[in-house]
């Protein structure tokens, strides 16, 4: 069997959850069958079973009008189906890719996969990233290809539920299957001379990593570091918009304890300011699924998350972590306090995570559920 797998993020070009998941799926998926990846960028890789080809926008898009992002995206879309195609299976990842995956089934006559990682209908502040008429471009692109597809995966049973409320779809068409994790990579490991020469990290700091965008409710903790007795580091990039990262870094800026790290680190940098943080913290207003709680459960560390969407199905209360009111400052606040005083019960809850991540999120597992999907598929479509 042979899957073509399509996505916006894929290394060395990723920005968040779903850039990961294709990367680990793909590895995985290479072991049991023949992968083609197909992405936006510059790369080409041919390695024992996985093809990696990066596609870029048409140079005339570029920056012609404020949503010229949309039709950039688009125009990826059809120029990675002008190469030739031959999978039993075409996969996307986002609504960036989805529309490709809409035409490889119209153009090939394969099954069709989708993978929701985020709903456009769920992200209305993306107008301010893609302009109002492209964020009508995107929410059309996802729409005619989640209800043209002949299965989408929802990373969670959260989004399985948005998914029915928002499209016309049937209920046996959507099947759950969870985000993973490398668990050779992600695990505790102490924070190097090299990281501490770079940045003034203190012994004792509450973290957090990912993007800079209004869906991750950063502010929200910005504005609790004035009651956290430590250091706050934000790893923070990939802004949806500059005019976003810029009031962000203002409003960081005034607290006396804050310390912003404005760089992409590599993976191995990520895993020891987890590994070495007291407490991670999610502030996010709205995460499907939100793989960063898995990292950081898997370097050991507890987890302070908003008690929205897919974090319900990864952070369990008082056994792995703590669950807080999304966009409460106070209550963000309160439960990072919390596990400062009761290093015991951060101990506890970081062994907690690190066993329920070996158990339910590891990427064979998730690998092997992919390709029964795609079985599946396959076989309907021979009948």
């Amino acid at each position: 069997m042979k899957v073509t797998l399509i996505t916006r993020e894929y290394p060395p070009f990723i920005y968040g959850g779903a850039g990961q998941h294709v990367k680990y799926l793909s590895q995985e998926l290479s072991k049991l069958m023949r992968v083609d990846v197909r992405c936006f960028g510059d790369q080409a890789a041919d390695e024992m079973n996985r093809r990696v080809r990066g596609y870029k926008p048409w140079e005339k898009l570029k920056d012609r009008q404020k949503f010229s992002a949309a039709l950039e995206t688009l125009s990826v879309n059809l120029l990675s189906l002008s190469d030739d195609f031959d999978s039993d299976v075409v996969h996307t990842h986002t609504w960036y890719a989805h529309f490709a995956g809409l035409l490889a089934k119209m153009l090939y006559r394969v099954p069709f996969v989708l993978t929701c990682h985020s709903l456009e209908p769920l992200r209305p502040w993306k107008d301010a990233q893609l302009g109002a008429g492209g964020y009508r471009l995107s929410t059309w692109m996802e729409k005619v290809a989640i209800e043209s597809a002949d299965r989408i995966v929802a990373v969670s049973n959260d989004m399985k539920r948005d998914i029915l409320n928002h499209f016309n779809v049937p209920a046996d068409r959507v099947v759950v299957i969870h985000n993973g994790i490398d668990l050779e990579l992600w695990k505790p490991t102490p924070l190097g001379e090299a990281l501490k020469r770079q940045y003034p990290i203190e012994e004792d700091y509450a973290l957090y990593l990912g993007r800079t965008t209004p869906q991750k409710g950063i502010e929200h903790l910005i504005d609790a570091a004035d009651h956290i007795p430590c250091q706050v580091v934000l790893c923070a990039v990939g802004a949806d918009t500059r005019e976003y990262e810029e009031q962000m870094t203002r409003k960081a800026a005034k607290k006396r304890n804050i310390l912003w790290i404005h760089k992409m680190l590599s993976e191995e940098e990520c895993v020891q300011l987890y590994s070495a943080a007291r407490v991670f913290v999610c502030p996010s207003v709205y995460e499907p699924f939100g793989i960063i709680n898995l990292e950081a459960m898997a370097c050991r560390v507890p987890v302070v998350a908003s008690g929205v969407g897919g974090i319900l199905e990864v952070v369990v209360p008082e056994e792995t972590g703590l669950l807080v009111k999304p966009g409460d400052p106070m209550e963000i606040a309160k439960a990072v306090n919390r596990l400062l005083r009761e290093p015991s019960t951060a101990a506890r809850y970081g062994e907690n995570g690190r066993r329920r991540v070996e158990k339910y999120f590891n990427w064979a597992f998730i690998a092997r559920q992919t390709k029964e999907l795609y079985d599946s598929l396959v076989a309907s479509s021979a009948v």
